[in-house]
C-alpha cells in the first residue's frame, strides 16, 4: 500500500477523512471503506507502474503516497462528497501516472528495481591510437 489513513489526515485533515468515509452518518470513519479505497488506489497505481518497475517497489517514493491519497479520496467518495477539486486532483494523479508509464517521468534517478533496457551488451576500448601529440603536429 502506498498510503495509510494517517497519510490522508496529514495531507488533508481528519475532517476530510470523516466527510469522505462516514458511510452511515454516525460521525465515525468506516475503517473498512478507507482500507478498500487505499487498496484500490494502490492497485490502480501498480497498473501504471507495472510496465516500468518491478513490483512491489522496495522503497516507494513519497510522490506515490500523494497520488494514492488523491485517488483514494476521489474513488472513496460517495456522490454527495465528490467535489471538482477532488476530481481535478484525481485527474492530475492519473496524468502523472500516465507519464510515468510512458517513461516521460522517472520515479527514481537510479532505481535498482527498474527493469534494465537494452541487450545487456557492453563495450570497451583501448586508449586512442592517434592523438595530436602522437602525430607530430600534423593537422
Amino acid at each position: 500500500m502506498y498510503a495509510t489513513e494517517q497519510d490522508i489526515i496529514d495531507r488533508y485533515s481528519a475532517e476530510q477523512l470523516l466527510i469522505t468515509f462516514d458511510r452511515d452518518a454516525s460521525g465515525a470513519v468506516d475503517p473498512d471503506a478507507v482500507a478498500r479505497a487505499l487498496a484500490d488506489a494502490s492497485d490502480e497505481i501498480d497498473g501504471y507502474l507495472s510496465g516500468r518497475y518491478r513490483l512491489p517497489l522496495a522503497v516507494p517514493p513519497r510522490i506515490l503516497t500523494f497520488m494514492a491519497v488523491d485517488i483514494a479520496l476521489y474513488k472513496g467518495s460517495v456522490e454527495t462528497t465528490v467535489t471538482e477539486e477532488r476530481r481535478t486532483r484525481y485527474k492530475d494523479a492519473i496524468a502523472f501516472l500516465t507519464r510515468v508509464a510512458k517513461g516521460e517521468i522517472q520515479l527514481f534517478s537510479d532505481d535498482p528495481n527498474a527493469p534494465q533496457g537494452g541487450s545487456g551488451a557492453s563495450f570497451s576500448a583501448d586508449g586512442r591510437l592517434f592523438t595530436r601529440a602522437g602525430m607530430g603536429g600534423l593537422r
